[in-house]
């Protein structure tokens, strides 16, 4: 097996990715606490720096791009410095950023994060902001969106939709692409938080273990209600595999033709923070597909890469070099 998923690695670098959903600015806004306030109760933080990561979709083209992908990013973002500050940094990745089109009425989805703490004390975060318009989006920037992916699908070979419940994909723009991709043999793997239910037709599914409960009505609480939920959701959507991560107890594969493998985690006793970990399963996913793995081995691969970006703090990526280096460790 080892031999078999260093190989898939090789075969990855500049497969054309497209990354369709929504686009999340996580800004982290740090500081010292200097004293508390004289106004009010609260503590007063001598800001430090401001960060702006990549999240939701975004998070996943920053995944596939440095993991060495050709990637395609498709969204919206808002006319200000979170949207700017986000194309800016996939560019320098070599991520295609044409296709993160502005929509003048909605800001760029934002999670600022105020994290406190100085030389002696632990980082913590002390409050979230989110910012984000709830509407629906507006049908002249739905049809743009559509109009770059038609331009640029047939030339895919992996396409990923990204779908954290904030209305970039609209229920058209998904039935397009599982239709376009179904006719082109294009593989395309959906990981959407509330409405996994809808996508019928599509090819792969990603859920974590709480989503795929929500998704059957019912909670995952052993073995027998794990199978239930995983084959339930395959035989719904007609899908051909579904990857449902397990945090601790690893993944598990269900694959239509009734297979369903248990894959544990690599690193239990290193686990450092989850925060976007499954983006990055999504991406490791559509790369090792495209470049023609089996879902199995692809499903083996991202759980290496979930292994790596979990030591890791924050929204975190990973290297082909990384993915390597943890594959020969493991099977040494």
């Amino acid at each position: 097996m080892e031999k078999s998923l260093l190989t898939i690695i090789q075969r990855i670098e500049q497969r054309n990715i497209m990354v369709i959903g929504d686009i999340v600015a996580d800004v982290y806004l740090e500081g010292k606490i200097s004293r508390i306030s004289r106004e009010a109760p609260v503590l007063i933080l001598e800001h430090s720096e401001e960060r702006v990561v990549p999240g939701g979709a975004a998070n996943v083209v920053h995944n596939t791009a440095t993991l060495s992908g050709n990637v395609y990013a498709v969204g919206v973002v808002g006319q200000d410095y979170a949207g700017q500050e986000l194309a800016r940094i996939l560019a320098t990745k070599n991520a295609h950023t044409n296709g993160l089109l502005v929509d003048n009425g909605r800001p760029t989805i934002t999670k600022t994060r105020v994290m406190a703490g100085g030389q002696a004390t632990v980082r913590q975060q002390i409050v979230r902001i989110d910012k984000e318009k709830k509407e629906a989006l507006g049908h002249e920037i739905e049809q743009s969106i559509k109009a770059y992916i038609t331009a640029h699908i047939s030339n895919m070979h992996g396409v990923v939709i990204s779908d954290y419940g904030s209305h970039t994909v609209t229920p058209d723009i998904m039935r397009y692409v599982i239709q376009t991709c179904g006719d082109k043999n294009i593989p395309c793997i959906v990981d959407s938080r509330y409405n996994i239910m809808e996508y019928s037709g599509i090819e792969v599914v990603k859920q974590n273990e709480s989503e795929a409960a929500a998704a059957v009505g019912y909670d995952i609480i052993d073995q027998a209600t794990l199978l239930s939920a995983g084959k339930t959701i395959l035989e719904k959507l007609d899908a051909k595999a579904i990857l449902i991560s397990r945090g601790p107890d690893g993944m598990t594969l269900f694959e239509k033709t009734g297979t369903v493998t248990h894959i544990p985690v690599t690193n239990k006793s290193e686990v450092y923070d989850v925060t976007g970990a499954g983006d990055t399963v999504v991406a490791t996913m559509i790369l090792a597909l495209a470049a023609g793995a089996s879902y199995k081995d692809a499903a083996r691969l991202s759980n290496f890469a979930a292994g790596i970006v979990v030591k890791k703090p924050g929204t975190a990526t990973t290297t082909p070099e990384e993915l390597r280096q943890a594959i020969g460790e493991h099977f040494e």
